[in-house]
């Protein structure tokens, strides 16, 4: 088995058309696809590394995984901080009725509730509880998704401030800085994420500070049995606990 699969996603785009490897080695694989799901299907490494094709995936970054790896072991997933203009923007957490947050550039070790939506770490262990993709989701709030859901699979995401990937190149500051949570088209895929995990009382905080979302809540479309199918899968025999979910709310 491998120790590193590299799994390169986007949808097509320049930047992913053109991607090209950017190194071999006997210990990692690479795995470049637009389609989000089929590479979970090909994984043979013990940990995985999904990116988007701006990130700048070396040696060193690597080195440093292995690193936290070693140095973490109870850690299911980590999230990287990704290094831009010189700031560094980590992982986001959960902000109540807000949304998400991301985490202070200054903010030391800790457990979070989601990766920055370029770059995430999954062991494959925990893959394999949490399943695929939701690929209802628009593609920068898939990794959020997942995230979440493998909270319920018993995981825990952790930030490293030193595990540290750079960008090879493109303006991914919406991206980075959370931007992209707080525009009017990301109300209904967050308030899609917090049914599918989160408790209801975040749900509702959630919903009466975006009403548009009410005839959702209140089952009043034709998606409600998809929407409770996904929450029943994503919860059934959930191990999240109310001290985890502590653990990845800000701290305000």
């Amino acid at each position: 088995m491998r120790q590193f699969d590299v799994i390169v996603l986007e949808e097509n785009s320049p930047l992913f058309n053109n991607w090209i490897l950017p190194f071999e080695d006997p210990a990692l694989g690479w795995l470049h696809d637009s389609d989000w799901n089929r590479p979970l299907q090909s994984i043979d490494a013990e940990w995985v590394v999904f990116a988007n094709p701006a990130v700048k995936i070396d040696r060193d970054f690597l080195n440093s995984l292995a690193e936290c790896i070693e140095g973490f072991p109870m850690v299911d997933a980590f999230a990287p901080r990704v290094k831009f203009e010189s700031h560094f923007y980590g992982g986001l957490l959960l902000n109540g009725a807000k949304g998400f947050a991301p985490i202070s550039e200054n903010e030391k070790m800790r457990f979070v509730a989601a990766p920055s939506p370029l770059i995430a770490v999954f062991s494959s262990r925990i893959i394999q509880r949490t399943g695929l993709f939701d690929l209802d989701l628009p593609p920068e709030f898939r990794l959020l998704d997942y995230a979440l859901r493998m909270a319920h699979a018993g995981g825990k995401m952790f930030n490293v401030p030193y595990l540290v990937a750079s960008l090879n190149e493109g303006n991914y500051a919406r991206h980075l800085t959370g931007q992209f949570l707080h525009e009017k088209q990301a109300i209904a895929p967050l308030w899609e994420i917090y049914y599918k995990s989160l408790p209801v009382a975040q749900l509702s905080a959630f919903t009466f500070r975006h009403l548009t979302m009410l005839p959702k809540f209140l089952g009043l479309d034709k998606g409600k049995k998809r929407r409770q199918f996904k929450r029943d899968k994503a919860t059934s025999l959930s191990k999240l606990s109310a001290e985890y979910l502590k653990d990845i709310m800000c701290n305000v």
